[in-house]
């Protein structure tokens, strides 16, 4: 079954300029009809409002293009087995979805309109539910995970150290998303610090956000001991296999995270022979922003092939003055063809950094980066041509892997 993109556009454009009010409605009627629902969903519901609309955004701006949707889908349904989303409570999100859509657009609330909708969330829906079900008998909907170490690395964050019960899948640049009993139902996605170990641990680097219930609940309470949940790993910013290729990595903040990650599989590659040279640029707002340079010497010692250029601005300049010390670095080197390149840290280095690397050469079939999980815009277009002249932020609701 296809649906009418153009139609799903127009009408949506309409409601955007409700957003807040069509997702509060939402919330509401789908809690009213099916009450038993309420436990899945977080006990405050203001971020999860945002993240649902902006969910709709992303799909309503990709709905010419099934085929490149698919994907993001296909993803997104395999992770919603963690909120133990079942194949039943489809049909009620979509009745209570065209019920808000319908409210908010008022008269311009057409059949057409409807059936189009109709249509969309049923494709939507399927690709959803066949992806949870395409996965492998026995594959966990989550994993719990002890909490066996626990490191204040700075005021505002933390190294946890994590003991799965069973085995946890997963390559080295890859992240998962994180959920604690101490705020039920609010996943968080982060990168995982370290390539796969013997003993199965993963190492986890949390910072905490500003009124971020997750966040501030790991790095100020949580202890060794305690249970945490893991979503599936997912993404593949990981390294080409058997690439000849040098490596370059930036990384900004807890960045650094993901690419001590991909510096740990290098080092395994060099074990095996087949290693390339690394150089890595590690940035921070400032030298005491550099949570881990204990880990980055020792590395930076034991290994011949691994250059780290550290870029930090003095203590009290703002975030512009590092990056451009960032920017500076990377261009004095000259030019960047031929490696194979990963970017970590906030969500706007990474498309930031792209343009640079590309004007020194670099290719893009080689940049490698996470989805980059936009800050939602909250200012309201004013007109429907508006809504698609400006295209709307996007806060995902985690950072899915779209291939």
């Amino acid at each position: 079954m296809s649906f009418d993109a153009a139609v799903i556009r127009a009408s949506f454009a309409v409601v955007e300029l409700r957003a807040d009010h069509v997702a509060k409605y939402f919330y509401t009627h789908l809690f009213a009809h099916n009450p038993e629902l309420r436990p899945l969903f977080p006990a405050q519901l203001a971020e999860q409002r945002d993240r649902l609309f902006a969910s709709l955004t992303e799909l309503v701006l990709r709905a010419g293009d099934l085929d490149g949707l698919t994907g993001y889908l296909r993803a997104l349904g395999r992770d919603h087995r963690k909120f133990q989303a079942a194949p039943e409570h489809y049909p009620a999100v979509g009745t209570s979805l065209i019920a808000a859509l319908r409210h908010f657009s008022g008269h311009s609330w057409t059949p057409e309109i409807e059936k189009a909708w109709t249509e969309a969330y049923t494709v939507i829906s399927q690709i959803m539910i066949d992806a949870a079900a395409s996965e492998p008998a026995g594959t966990p909907c989550w994993w719990e995970a002890e909490v066996v170490h626990r490191r204040r690395a700075a005021v505002d964050v933390v190294v946890l150290t994590l003991a799965p019960g069973h085995p946890y899948p997963y390559r080295a640049g890859q992240y998962l998303s994180l959920s604690s009993p101490r705020q039920p139902q609010v996943w968080r996605p982060y990168s995982i610090a370290n390539a796969p170990r013997a003993d199965g641990t993963l190492e986890l680097h949390i910072r905490r956000v500003p009124d971020g219930l997750l966040s501030t609940a790991l790095v100020n309470d949580v202890l060794p001991g305690e249970l945490l949940r893991l979503g599936p790993a997912l993404g593949d910013a990981c390294l080409t296999p058997r690439s000849p290729r040098p490596l370059l990595a930036v990384a900004g903040g807890t960045g650094w995270a993901q690419t001590k990650a991909l510096v740990e599989e290098t080092a395994a590659q060099w074990a095996q022979g087949c290693g390339r040279p690394m150089t890595v640029y590690l940035a921070a707002r400032a030298d005491t922003d550099q949570y881990d340079l204990a880990t980055v010497r020792e590395l930076v010692r034991r290994h011949h092939w691994l250059e780290v250029v550290l870029a930090a601005p003095a203590d009290g300049a703002d975030r512009e003055a590092a990056v451009h010390l960032l920017r500076d670095g990377l261009t004095e080197h000259g030019w960047w063809a031929g490696y194979d390149i990963h970017l970590s840290g906030p969500p706007d280095l990474a498309p930031e950094l792209t343009e640079l690397l590309l004007a020194l050469g670099a290719e893009p079939g080689l940049i490698r980066h996470d989805p980059v999980p936009l800050t939602f815009n909250r200012a309201q277009p004013l007109t429907c041509s508006e809504w698609f002249l400006d295209r709307r932020d996007v806060a995902w609701i985690n950072r899915t892997d779209r291939s």
